[in-house]
């Protein structure tokens, strides 16, 4: 399985800088200077990310110079930041190809339609959570299971007279929990990135916090769910969409096998991109044998996602992910994260915050705290789930690595405590976003989503009991390949 290293500064000394060391409040500039900028810039104007975060690079360059660093030796520390995530962003293209491919195959689609398949009206908001967690999966995409399957569930909540407020809780938890374990997702992919850990190492560590956190959310939904009855409504767009997938795709067992081949290699520990890259070839047959897609079609797909061909807005929606293509902001906002984060690490400035930090994070326990904290009050002022991920990461691997600890830790509480919870930000996008697709308040719905925040209490108590906290081996300093 490939092992990727982490994009952390280095915080020893192990050469004389040509410029002179900032003070801490002269180190804190750049690191205030984005906070504000990603704030208001983002927060308020919604400015694209990676532009502010350029912008943020360009200042952090400005004080370099005037503490007197050579660009040459700040444009080192930019390729060596980027050069340590390069093996990730591969992976992270490798799966634009993937999902791209298995929509064309009609992998994704088939599960999707008989993930569908299990909705119970008597059981209504564990049913809701149940498919979205499926979907969400299936496809690695949260928003993509609320504007399609979720308004179908909304559309049922409301001939079954089950409020809005729990039935959108529902369906919120279950597209996040899908989402956040998806290898297909891009929140796990960025995750791993910033962190330095590997992609299937992190999800299988997430089990120990989401599935609990998911588990125990499940049985209120069936307990609080069963005083809503049980009245047999159908929904039309959930009709619209299970038609429309049966008749545009050729289900056949055969088209389990890209799945089969990611498990495979997963369960054998096997370098991830050669996974990725022969599951997406398996698709790519099977899209040409059984749905009789031209190959130059199932080209398109792994460049750009697969184009609109049902004739159903709902469903081309739904079906319109993956490719190459899909990947690039993501990659975009690493790169601009890495630019900053690398001159960060050239000009001192990191080192001097994180020898501060460092005395609030003597124990496991409060590096954990610290971390959450961290990525929370990133969430709430940017709105993001990729910033809210980037930050606390950038900041703290170089002291989870001090302590000893792997980055799959990392990876996996900034991904909780960060990317999980911007859906319960009001004013963040995903907020607006939910708000807006289900006609549901955050307010209303908040209180319901229950994995989003019961994750966040799992990963406290382990941060006070150290259980599940895994110590880092050798592996985790090797390069991708091995």
């Amino acid at each position: 399985m490939e092992k990727t290293t982490s994009p952390e500064p280095k915080t020893g000394s192990p050469s004389p800088r040509p410029g002179r060391a900032p003070k801490f409040g002269v180190a804190l500039i750049p690191l205030i200077a984005m906070a504000l900028l990603l704030g208001v810039g983002y927060g308020v104007y919604r400015v694209k990310a990676q532009v502010l975060l350029v912008a943020a690079a360009s200042m952090s360059a400005f004080l370099g110079l005037i503490l007197g660093f050579k660009w040459k030796d700040m444009e080192r520390g930019i390729v060596e930041s980027i050069t340590k995530a390069m093996p990730a962003i591969l992976i992270m293209l490798s799966v634009g190809i993937l999902v791209g491919s298995w929509m064309a195959s009609g992998t994704i689609p088939m599960v999707i339609y008989y993930g569908l398949k299990l909705i119970s009206p008597k059981f209504f908001l564990a049913t809701a959570c149940l498919v979205c967690s499926i979907v969400a999966l299936a496809s690695g995409t949260s928003w993509g299971t609320i504007g399609t399957v979720g308004v179908a569930f909304v559309g049922i909540a409301m001939g079954l007279g089950i409020p809005l407020g729990p039935a959108a809780g529902a369906i919120v938890a279950g597209a996040y929990f899908g989402d956040k374990m998806s290898p297909l997702s891009d929140i796990p992919n960025l995750a791993t990135v910033i962190s330095g850990s590997n992609l299937f190492d992190h999800i299988k560590h997430m089990m120990g916090s989401a599935v609990p956190a998911w588990l125990a959310g499940l049985a209120i939904y069936l307990f609080a769910g069963l005083k809503y009855g049980a009245v047999a409504v159908q929904s039309e767009n959930l009709d619209l969409i299970l038609r429309t997938l049966k008749s545009s795709f050729r289900f056949n067992l055969l088209l389990l096998l890209p799945m089969a081949v990611i498990f495979y290699f997963a369960v054998a520990k096997k370098p991830t991109i050669p996974a990725m890259i022969l599951s997406s070839l398996v698709a790519a047959v099977l899209a040409v044998v059984i749905q009789k897609i031209p190959l130059t079609e199932v080209a398109t797909a792994m460049n750009s996602g697969l184009p609109a061909r049902t004739g159903v807005e709902l469903v081309d929606r739904l079906l319109a992910k993956g490719g190459m293509m899909s990947m690039m902001e993501t990659q975009l906002i690493a790169f601009t994260a890495f630019a900053y984060g690398g001159i960060m690490q050239a000009t001192g400035c990191l080192a001097v915050i994180l020898d501060k930090v460092m005395r609030f994070t003597r124990q496991v326990w409060s590096l954990v705290l610290t971390t959450i904290g961290a990525a929370i009050l990133s969430a709430m002022i940017t709105g993001s789930s990729y910033l809210s991920m980037i930050l606390p990461a950038d900041l703290l691997a170089p002291v989870y690595k001090r302590k000893n600890l792997a980055a799959k830790n990392l990876s996996r509480i900034i991904e909780e405590s960060g990317g999980i919870i911007v859906p319960l930000v009001p004013w963040s996008m995903a907020g607006v976003y939910i708000t807006g697709t289900l006609g549901v308040s955050t307010f209303s719905y908040l209180p319901w989503a229950f994995m989003n925040y019961l994750s966040v209490g799992m990963l406290i108590l382990f941060g006070f009991t150290k259980w599940t906290m895994s110590p880092r081996v050798r592996e985790d300093e090797t390069q991708a390949g091995s």
